[in-house]
């Protein structure tokens, strides 16, 4: 079948390449049986790809088939790079010099931070990040300002067609495009130039494009574009591959290829060369639940091999101590280096307890895809708070913190402080006090004033309360968590919830350490977490990281982690993002070439209170008859009561039974038996104010249904939300 794909060089092509089938193994060698057999010059052909990895290694590998410097005149590299290339020979004809500067992110939200100024547009009303987030999302949808003025509904989309106005006719003042212009600029200057269009047209009589099914509208409509005369244009991808909508991609562009083009062929190589015939058996069962897919099914070219394991844990650190034992026991028992595990995970927020553990079993590991959760950027930033609420002369976490978050206390503002505390001969922290003696500018003052209110009142509850309690308020004083959720993006919402999973820890550090569970001793522990030397052993190491930054990795042994609803699959509302979801777990299955571990918790902490978990629907999709126990008993063999009740280990029910009894909610289990009825206003410590829309149940199972001011509807348990009722 990878023989038939590579030699049908006429019309459209189509290729679907099912997980570990040879994908890149085709495009290379199409591209050099172009060249040898079909006599196709080197420049008449377009290679797309989304990475310059993939790209070198695309063009190292044509260069090996046919001989080096080969691919010399070749057009091969990412969509970006490619019509950069493009744009520096043709932009002129938009108005712009050929020398144009290309801004990366920061630069970009630069300039659309000087738009909003010069708009009288706030921050506060609409946060940056939003603002960039849904340009961007407009522009590879190639929606260009005038539309998205027409379509935008409500405040947010009204004040970001303002700026998005603005910002486009900067960026052109500043001869500067940024990354997605580089998209959709080709597409700009085709419908204004037909004449280079036909040119690059007739030049590119051969065009492939990678991973197919990651492209968005722009990439979709300057291929198609590009591809309309020859009409040679060969795609190859995945559609149960297709895990990236949030930044922009667009399925339906695989799905639909056939419609845009009547006469394509379709090849699927479904021969796996990666993972075992139990593994396969295993994906194959869960993608087809989805809907929308092109059907194929996937054959192992390797033995059958092992059941999948299931790890059924009673909360998340006994998941991460049960993974730990499993890569133990398979290093001494089937001598499997730590290069050979993989530990996979939805959230980047999980990463903190598997982290813990593999520390303290002594366990060398190496984070992928993010930095080590104690180095991110959003911990340290409330890790700096506790440290300067014990320690008020520690300059670095007070540096830090003072305008974390934003309160407008600027670098000069400071270097005054400084030059103030130096003359007095007293600390930083007691000139900021002191402002107001110095003659500092009353809005200065009041800034000042506000910071210290938070410290004192935060380093008072210190000296009674508990490290959760005073992380709550931490979080209550400042808003940091609703200011990241306000901003709904991808990476202000993982900021938000590794912030959750810090309270989340305050809270299980407090409960385990009721009479010496200090600030110091939990910063302590902080601090030689963060110290920990993560790769000990040179490139010997267990792989930690999200299925996000899993995709096209595999390894000998992968463990899929907190497989529970509303954690994986994540937050489902839309059936299209049910099968997002699950074609997310099917790329983490087809990681593992040799082994599969698939675990959940029956209890996890979440906003720092301990919650009742449900198995993932995933792993009901999986055959039972290729699933096992840890103790190796198939599901299929299990009696029935255990199937019911989700297999259940009897430490597991002595744990539910502990977990049943209600947990102290403070004053506010009061409260929860009145006054908490619809319309009712409260307000949560976390979300804010908010209405009662619905009351649910009594007892230590009420729930209750809020509308949140800034963060939406959200149902809560009563005992554990610590709602305050506002008279």
């Amino acid at each position: 079948m990878q023989h038939n794909a590579v030699i049908a060089t006429a019309g459209p092509v189509m290729v679907l390449a099912g997980a570990g089938s040879g994908k890149t193994r085709v495009i290379t060698y199409r591209i050099a049986y172009l060249i040898r057999n079909e006599g196709i010059a080197p420049e008449n052909i377009l290679a797309l790809t989304f990475t310059n990895k993939a790209a070198g290694e695309m063009r190292h590998r044509v260069d090996t088939l046919l001989h080096q410097g080969s691919s010399r005149g070749l057009w091969i590299g990412t969509f970006h790079s490619v019509f950069a290339r493009l744009l520096r020979s043709h932009i002129h004809q938009l108005g712009y010099d050929r020398n144009f500067s290309i801004f990366d992110s920061d630069d970009s939200k630069s300039l659309i931070r000087q738009s909003m100024a010069e708009l009288s547009i706030s921050a506060d009303a609409v946060p940056l990040n939003t603002v960039q987030g849904l340009i961007s999302r407009a522009k590879n949808s190639f929606i260009l300002p005038a539309e998205f003025h027409r379509n935008a509904s409500d405040y947010n989309q009204q004040k970001v067609s303002q700026i998005y106005e603005l910002y486009t006719r900067k960026l052109k003042d500043n001869n500067a495009l940024d990354f997605d212009d580089l998209l959709i600029k080709p597409i700009e200057l085709f419908n204004a130039r037909p004449e280079i269009l036909a040119n690059l047209q007739e030049s590119f009589r051969y065009i492939m494009i990678d991973e197919y099914q990651d492209t968005n509208r722009a990439q979709y409509l300057v291929a198609k574009m590009l591809g309309a005369k020859h009409r040679n244009i060969f795609v190859v991808g995945d559609d149960a591959q297709s895990i990236y909508s949030w930044r922009g991609a667009d399925i339906s562009n695989i799905l639909n290829f056939q419609d845009d083009y009547h006469d394509a062929l379709t090849f699927k190589l479904v021969e796996n060369y990666r993972s075992t015939g139990t593994i396969l058996k295993a994906a194959n069962s869960i993608i087809s639940r989805n809907q929308r897919q092109i059907k194929k099914e996937l054959i192992s070219h390797k033995e059958h091999g092992e059941p999948l394991t299931l790890i059924e844990a009673y909360n998340e650190r006994n998941e991460a101590e049960r993974i730990g034992e499993h890569i133990r026991t398979m290093r001494l028992k089937q001598d499997y280096e730590y290069r050979s595990f993989a530990v996979f995970y939805r959230t980047n927020a999980q990463s903190r307890v598997l982290e813990d553990v593999m520390r303290q079993t002594k366990i060398p590991y190496k984070i992928f895809g993010s930095v080590s959760f104690y180095k991110r950027k959003e911990i340290k930033d409330a890790v700096a708070y506790l440290r300067f609420i014990l320690n008020e002369r520690d300059n670095e976490s007070l540096l830090r913190i003072i305008n974390f978050p934003p309160r407008k206390i600027g670098d000069i503002s400071i270097g005054k402080l400084k030059e103030y505390a130096e003359e007095m001969g007293i600390t930083l922290y007691e000139a900021i006090q002191r402002a107001e003696e110095g003659g500092f500018q009353a809005r200065l003052v009041n800034a000042l004033s506000s910071f210290c209110r938070v410290i004192e009142t935060l380093r008072e509850m210190s000296e009674s309360g508990t490290v959760y309690e005073v992380l709550s308020e931490l979080f209550s004083l400042t808003s940091i968590p609703l200011l990241l959720q306000a901003e709904n993006t991808p990476e202000s919402l993982a900021r938000h919830e590794n912030l959750q999973e810090l309270l989340s820890m305050a809270r299980d550090f407090s409960d385990h350490n009721p009479d010496n569970g200090s600030l110091g001793d939990f910063l302590e522990n902080i601090s030689l977490a963060s110290d920990y030397e993560e790769t000990q052993d040179s490139d010997n190491y267990v792989s930690l990281m999200t299925v996000h930054a899993a995709k096209g990795l595999e390894f000998p042994v992968v463990f899929v982690t907190g497989l529970e609803e509303r954690l994986f699959p994540l937050h489902c509302y839309e059936p299209d993002e049910l099968e997002e979801e699950r074609r997310l777990f099917y790329v983490a299955v087809t990681r593992a070439q040799d082994k599969l571990f698939l675990s959940w918790a029956q209890s996890r902490y979440q906003y720092g209170q301990p919650h009742y978990c449900l198995k993932s629907m995933f792993i009901g999709e999986i055959d039972t008859s290729i699933v096992q126990t840890e103790s190796g008993v198939l599901l299929s063999d299990r009696p029935e009561k255990e199937k019911t009740t989700g297999g259940v280990s009897t430490l597991s029910r002595g744990y539910q039974q502990k977990m049943s009894t209600p947990l102290p909610a403070g004053d506010q289990s009061k409260s929860s038996k009145s006054g908490l009825r619809a319309g009712a206003m409260v307000h949560h410590a976390l979300f804010g104010p908010g209405t009662v829309v619905d009351v649910q149940g009594t007892g230590s199972k009420q729930k209750v249904r809020i509308t949140f001011r800034n963060t939406g509807e959200k149902t809560l348990m009563v005992q554990y939300a610590n709602l305050k009722i506002q008279q």
